[in-house]
């Protein structure tokens, strides 16, 4: 009697959408294409923040806006930042990231409606008060979703990556969005934006999916490591409460750095064009175009940076070190060139400081958000990591008034420029030297109960 193979089992569709069962490349493939949507949506991000001050001095010449109030404009962004953070702390452990991200890349588009349609200082404030509410969120969400397609011991590059969005975004369409103002005006470059969110939108719909990596004990199964011995695995992912993790030593010095450097950012993007125009003398263009130079170095420092805490890491240095120090020294390095290129005496050396200074400010968010990861479980990370960057992103909403207070209250706006240029840097000098002493997740994880 002849015998027959059976057909080998054809897997079910739910296995087959399902990462955890994929081949390693494959998962480590999809995560990669997911981190590149992700990083596209930074970018889309910043190119929305980084637009006011592109086209400042034409906007606050057509609408008779006065410094002051446009220090104050530039803050609106910031003002519902932290609490639409807080409002998606308790939603992000609950609701998947993919519909997250859409709904708030698709408010940054409508948001963009009122300054297109009405063009007045009114609907300019409505509608920075609405991006901001929907970008607040983002940068928590966007880690959260990167982390969980990679293991721990690979997961600081990719996020890296996605977070360089921060400055790519003002590479890539600072230029264009100048160009397209210095060509059909200011109120084009606001029409361009909200349509590359609508585009961004429809391809995550189809592409955006979540990761397998959802705690320690999933990690080992999924790679095929050894599973964490008994009390050890039951620490790793026990749940700590939130108020104890925001008072680690860890937590605060990191936070401070990038509340420091998300200051010293927002200054760059929202003054440094006005700046190089009217104390450099530069056309509109011109400015909107310089302003990519410290962006620029933001990437590369982003991404290397991150990428030096995991080599750090994988030879064998704990995180106090590789991720600790590394932060509090970089923000020592952005706050040192800062003050630099205050007190230089030609432009060339001032915009090559300030290119390092500010440019170097944005690489300080991924390094916290990987140290204010450390003291909570991977089940509670997406809530603590939305409440960390409410805080972090407080500098965004003090710095633009502050320095248009100071500008405006200067006898000419040079004067008031070096006096913000000199108060920033000194900020996150001093920030950057307490962290280097002060960060230490051994001794954090150790006392919240994550560590043995």
């Amino acid at each position: 009697m002849t015998q027959t193979t059976p057909a080998p089992p054809v897997p079910s569709k739910s296995k087959r959408s399902n990462p955890a069962t994929w081949t390693s490349r494959k998962r480590t493939a999809y995560g990669w294409t997911v981190t590149i949507m992700l990083l596209i949506l930074m970018m889309v991000s910043w190119a929305d923040k980084a637009i006011l001050g592109i086209v400042a001095v034409p906007l606050m010449e057509d609408l008779g806006i006065t410094p002051a109030q446009f220090g104050l404009l530039g803050s609106a962004v910031f003002a519902l930042f932290g609490v639409a953070q807080f409002v998606a702390a308790p939603i992000a452990n609950r609701v998947q990231a993919k519909w997250i991200l859409l709904a708030l890349c698709l408010v940054w588009s409508i948001a963009q409606v009122p300054v297109i349609v009405f063009a007045s200082l009114p609907a300019l404030w409505f509608s920075r008060l609405l991006l901001g509410a929907g970008e607040g969120p983002l940068a928590p969400i966007t880690m959260h979703a990167v982390y969980k397609w990679f293991p721990m011991r690979r997961s600081a590059t990719p996020a890296a990556v996605a977070s360089a969005g921060v400055t790519l975004g003002v590479v890539a369409f600072a230029p264009v969005i100048a160009w397209v103002t210095s060509e059909f005006g200011w109120k084009s470059a606001f029409i361009f934006v909200a349509l590359v969110g609508v585009v961004w939108s429809v391809l995550w719909l189809f592409i955006g999916k979540e990761g397998p990596y959802t705690s320690v004990q999933a990690e080992h199964e999924i790679e095929g490591t050894s599973p964490l011995e008994g009390a050890t695995a039951v620490a790793a992912d026990s749940k700590v409460p939130y108020l104890k993790s925001f008072l680690t030593p860890s937590w605060l010095l990191a936070v401070l750095c990038s509340f420091l450097g998300y200051w010293t950012f927002t200054v760059a993007m929202t003054w440094l064009p006005a700046y190089f125009e009217t104390v450099m003398g530069t056309s509109t263009q011109q400015g909107g175009s310089l302003i990519a130079l410290p962006a620029i170095w933001g990437a590369i420092s982003t991404v290397g940076l991150s990428w030096l805490t995991q080599v750090l890491g994988n030879r064998g240095l704990n995180t106090r070190i590789s991720r600790g120090l590394v932060l509090g020294g970089s923000a020592v390095f952005s706050g040192v060139m800062v003050l630099l290129g205050t007190a230089a005496d030609s432009q060339g050396a001032a915009l090559t400081f300030f290119t390092f200074g500010f440019g170097t400010a944005p690489a300080l968010f991924a390094l916290t958000y990987l140290v204010a990861a450390e003291t909570t479980n991977i089940a509670q990370r997406g809530a603590l990591l939305q409440i960390t960057n409410a805080f972090l992103t407080a500098g965004g909403l003090f710095a633009p008034a502050v320095v248009g207070a100071m500008v405006s209250a200067a006898a000419t706006p040079a004067i008031g420029y070096e006096q913000a240029f000199w108060l920033t840097g000194i900020m996150i000098t001093i920030a950057g030297i307490i962290a280097c002493f002060g960060i230490n997740q051994q001794r954090d994880r150790k006392k919240l109960g994550l560590q043995l």
